[in-house]
Parts: C-alpha cells; structure tokens; sequence
C-alpha cells in the first residue's frame, strides 16, 4: 500500500488532517515532502524510516516539533501558517523547509518517540462505555488506564459529560466533555470512580511548563477547542496532580492485577490510541494476564477492558468493552472521532 511508505504515509495525513479541522496543519505536514530530498537530518531520517511510518505516526512526530517552535517564540515564521494566513502550499513548503534548516539539530528528537496526543475529549467514549457496563457490573469502578502521556484522562472523575444528553461527572468541572453525538445516548447510570491511576513509560508533567507546552505541541493550532481542554487539564492538575507511573503497559497491568481489589467494584484497564504503539510481546502479554485475571474474576470482583482504539484495516477508531464475569468477548459500542469531536454510540 502507498501509505506504508513515508510520502504516501505524509499525503495521507496531511489529508487526514485537513479533513479534520484543521487545513492549516495539513499543509505543514504536506510541506514534508519537501525534505525528502535529504537535505537536512530531519529529511534523512524521515526517508530511511525503519519503520511503518503511518502506523508510527512519523508525520505527527514532525507536526509537533514544527508547532513548539511557533508556541514558543523560537522561531514566529509559521506562526501565519497556523492562524491561516499562509494558505499556498508552495510558500509553506519553502517555510517548512528554512525552518527545518535552521532548527535541524532542535527538530531532531522529535522524532525520537510517538506523539503524546493526551485528548480529554477521548474520555466521552471512556464514560460511555461505564455507563453500559455500570447496569450489567455495578456502579462501583476502579480505573487504570495504560498509555496516559500526561495523565490528563487519568483525571476524567473530575470531568463533567453530557453525552448525548446523558448527564456524568462532576457538575462544577471546568473540563467539560461535550462531544457531538450520534445515535441514542448512553444509559443514564450511576457510575462511582473509588480510585484512577495510569502508567506511561514516559510521562508527561503538567506542573512543567516546558512538559505541558510540549503536550500542547502536538494539539493542531487551529483547533481551539482542544486547547482549551489542555489549559483546562493543566489547570485540574495544579489542583491535584494525576496519580502516573512510570510503567511499561503490560509490567503495570500484572502489578495492578496482582494487588487487592476493594470489594464490590469492578477494576477496570482502559487505554485511547495507546495499542497500536505497543509491541507485540507487550501486547501478547497483557491479552494473556487479562484472561488469566477474568478465568478467576467473581460477582464481587469483576474485571473490565475498556479500548477506544484504531481498526488498522478501516482506521476507524473503535469503541471496545470486555468484561468478567461473561462472556469475555468483545463488544463493539461504537466509533469516535480521534480527538473526541463526536461520539456515534451503538450500544450493542
């Protein structure tokens, strides 16, 4: 397929992007192409990736560091760019690449790792899916979220939800959760979050503000929206930090499946985006640890596995939820946009 190598993989999410809000951030990933050529280190590596460049999110890589020099005043050139004031490709091509000629060393580790895209409005699937298992498991849940960047979805019991008017969440929060959604809404549920934790195997530190603005990097400028929820997120976790690990995902998962369960609760593992980033041992051992822990899961100790995650084959993002006791079995409830602009709920 063109997408598996990276200039089909840069058209693809330059397209992607554009067909998602946000043409202005399009266009800088389109001007990657430019710098295929090898004429700076950031284009040499970019045209030798190893890897699957789609699968590993290379374009976005990239789009962060572009985007953290225009937040911080390093370099203000594309600044008009992001506001949409730059809008022929031509002349962002040749911005993309005097930028990335002055800024190659700088630019460089960015492509050192995946991008830490923490998206609360992600969470309005997470809630969802509570509400659906809170009437078959009880109210009563215990969260670990594997993968959580900066923790901000490890914080989502202080949101406040309206999804498709069902009501959840903390009424006073200024994390509001109110995506556009599709099809009937969610059950109306208690739903009782008794402790939230996550692992990352580098976490982000909102309280740094070089962390935080890094975070902020790889939101697309032009989506106002989701800036607003990382100040929001930044500003919940002033008042109270999330609780993060630094974990590998599956070395964290046997360690909170290994500790005591509160009685009368459901422990939950739940990740957005994350699974894909995994490696196959890693993934292969938390499969195994989580049929293992559900073989032995009773009424008064019930497991779940919550994923909003990327069908590779359709690249929707789908809605998840295993549970024991039961059938073990993947429910498909429904698929969400990648930052949580709508949520269409099917509910099965």
């Amino acid at each position: 397929m063109e997408i598996e190598n990276v200039a089909g993989a840069i058209r693809w999410q330059a397209d992607h992007a554009a067909n998602n809000g946000a043409p202005c951030t399009g266009r800088v990933v389109r001007a990657q192409l430019g710098l295929l050529d090898g004429g700076t280190a950031v284009g040499r590596a970019l045209a030798h990736w190893p890897g699957r460049p789609l699968e590993d999110a290379l374009p976005l890589r990239l789009a962060g560091g572009h985007h953290f020099l225009a937040l911080t005043g390093a370099d203000p050139r594309l600044a008009a760019v992001y506001r949409g004031e730059v809008t022929d490709q031509a002349e962002v091509d040749a911005l993309v690449l005097a930028v990335t000629r002055d800024h190659d060393a700088a630019l460089l580790p960015w492509l050192d790792g995946p991008p830490q895209t923490n998206e609360a409005g992600r969470s309005a699937s997470i809630m969802a899916a509570l509400l659906w298992l809170s009437p078959r498991l009880g109210p009563r849940f215990e969260m670990n979220e594997l993968g959580a960047s900066a923790g901000v979805n490890t914080m989502m019991e202080r949101f406040r939800f309206d999804l498709g008017g069902t009501s959840a969440g903390c009424p006073e929060s200024p994390m509001h959760i109110r995506p556009e959604w599709k099809g009937p809404p969610p059950p109306q549920a208690p739903v009782e979050i008794v402790a939230i934790e996550g692992c990352d195997r580098a976490p982000v530190n909102l309280a740094d503000p070089e962390q935080a603005l890094r975070l902020k990097a790889y939101v697309w400028a032009e989506v106002t929206e989701r800036i607003a929820r990382i100040d929001a997120a930044i500003a919940l976790a002033g008042q109270q930090p999330p609780k993060l690990t630094q974990m590998d995902a599956a070395d964290f998962v046997e360690q909170r499946l290994a500790a005591p369960q509160e009685d009368d609760t459901t422990r939950v593992f739940y990740h957005s985006i994350v699974w894909q980033y995994l490696p196959p041992e890693t993934r292969a051992r938390i499969e195994a640890a989580m049929a293992e822990s559900g073989a032995r899961a009773d009424a008064r100790r019930r497991l779940a596995w919550v994923q909003l995650e990327t069908n590779r084959a359709t690249f929707r993002h789908e809605l998840r939820v295993r549970f024991w006791p039961g059938d073990g079995e993947d429910h498909l409830l429904g698929t969400a946009h990648a930052h949580g602009a709508w949520v269409e709920w099917f509910g099965a």
